[in-house]
Parts: C-alpha cells; sequence; structure tokens
C-alpha cells in the first residue's frame, strides 16, 4: 500500500507540474502577444491638455534633416483671432454615395468646429506654433464623452510651411468606442482615421486655398479630401504679425 500510494502521489505530483508548466507557458505567450501588438506612443510635447481634449507639438517624420527644404515655417508668429477666422472658415461635407443622394438629397456643409471647440483652438494652437521646432507639427484632439467607454471625437493636426497653411482633419465628429482590451488608439495617432473618412473639406473662400496634385493612391486611400492648404497670404489680416520667429 504505501509503495503504491507513493507512486500516485508522484503522477499527481507530475500533473500538477505540467499544469503549473502550461499555465506559465499560456501567460508567457500573452505577454509576448500584447508586446507585439502594443501601439507605440508618438514622442510629444504637451501645449494643453485637460482630462477630453489637448493640443500638442509631435515630431513630423516626413521633414527629412539631410532635406533642409522640408523644414517647416517654425516657430510661427499667428494671432487667435486670424487662426479663429480660418478654422471657423472650415467646413466639411458628409460623403454620400448614390442611393443616399436619391434619397436624401446632397449632404448639407457643417462647420468643423463648434463655437467653444473654435475659441480652444485657436488660442491654443497661436501658442503652439509659436513654440513649434522646424520639424515638427501641431496636433489636437477633441472628445465628447458620451458614456465611460464611448465619446465623439474630432481630431487632426496642421504646420506651416512657406506661406501655405496645410491643415489636415484625422476624424470628423466619428463615435469612438474604447476596445475591451483597452487600446487607446484615438489619443495617440490624432492624425490617422479611426475610421474610414467619409467626409470632404471645404474653406471660404476658395481662392484662398491652394490646388493639390494627388496621386492614384492618394485618391484610393481617400487622402485627396482630408487636407486644406490655405495661403495665409490671402488670409491673415496683417502679414506682419504673422512672420517666422527663426
Amino acid at each position: 500500500m504505501s509503495a503504491e500510494y507513493t507512486k500516485r502521489a508522484n503522477n499527481r505530483s507530475w500533473v500538477v507540474r505540467l499544469l503549473s508548466f502550461s499555465a506559465l507557458s499560456t501567460q508567457l505567450s500573452a505577454l509576448l502577444l500584447l508586446a507585439g501588438c502594443a501601439i507605440p506612443m508618438v514622442p510629444y510635447r504637451a501645449v494643453y491638455e485637460d482630462p477630453v481634449n489637448y493640443v500638442r507639438l509631435e515630431r513630423d517624420e516626413t521633414v527629412l534633416p539631410e532635406w533642409p527644404p522640408s523644414e517647416h515655417t517654425h516657430p510661427k508668429t499667428m494671432r487667435a483671432e486670424d487662426l479663429s477666422r480660418i478654422l471657423g472658415s472650415i467646413s466639411v461635407k458628409e460623403h454620400r454615395v448614390w442611393l443616399q443622394k436619391w434619397l436624401q438629397g446632397e449632404a448639407p456643409l457643417l462647420p468643423a468646429f463648434r463655437p467653444n471647440e473654435l475659441t480652444l483652438l485657436s488660442r491654443e494652437i497661436a501658442e503652439a506654433l509659436a513654440e513649434a521646432k522646424p520639424d515638427e507639427r501641431v496636433t489636437f484632439y477633441l472628445s465628447q464623452p458620451q458614456t465611460s467607454v464611448k465619446r465623439i471625437i474630432t481630431t487632426g493636426g496642421l504646420y506651416v510651411h512657406g506661406t501655405d497653411l496645410h491643415f489636415i482633419l484625422g476624424n470628423w465628429q466619428v463615435v469612438y468606442g474604447i476596445p475591451t482590451y483597452g487600446m487607446i488608439y484615438d489619443r495617440r495617432y490624432p492624425m490617422r482615421p479611426t475610421a474610414a473618412k467619409g467626409f470632404y473639406l471645404y474653406f471660404y473662400p476658395a481662392e484662398s486655398t491652394v490646388t493639390q496634385q494627388h496621386s492614384v493612391w492618394d485618391m484610393l486611400l481617400a487622402n485627396a479630401t482630408d487636407e486644406l492648404v490655405i495661403d495665409l497670404t490671402k488670409t491673415v489680416s496683417d502679414p506682419l504679425t504673422s512672420q517666422a520667429g527663426r
């Protein structure tokens, strides 16, 4: 009986060890998977941040150190009232397919920003542009919490190159639900869409915009409708107050 009991005890011990090893392997695999799928944090300098909104300065990867012409005209001094007028002149139109147009008609032009958003952005973007380096761009994130896991977001960024203000809208009034695994993607990448872009950007007066040349890839990836290039010489009230501070 003693030998049989010892044998059974040893068998149970091996089973426990195998189960423990299996559990440890599962945990290690999960950790490796999370490490491989983790979204890297984009380095930034915060200019303004509250619990739901922010304005930041991020490194722009399109600026190449070996090619000085790619540098932006930063730092840039602009008045908040000029920025408010420019941002307030940007409109968004929802994309509708032919069936939607037949049932609902053309989508209306709507302001890109609400009055309170204009007040916040014009003030903080003016400060950000004054602090920006030639290889940085200004990014913004606006959020309206709906529930503990859902919010409506508008995000994007801008930079000044020469006398042109480049404005990119990443998301516009998009309903974003935080995934169950907790990755907060929308706050990390304000320039990137969280869903397919279904809108067009317009600026008034249209004569103040610079026509861009788009490749076939831009058209296929919907990168031709989310950016405006605005000629600052035609939009600022006093060009002398909007000179680069270099």
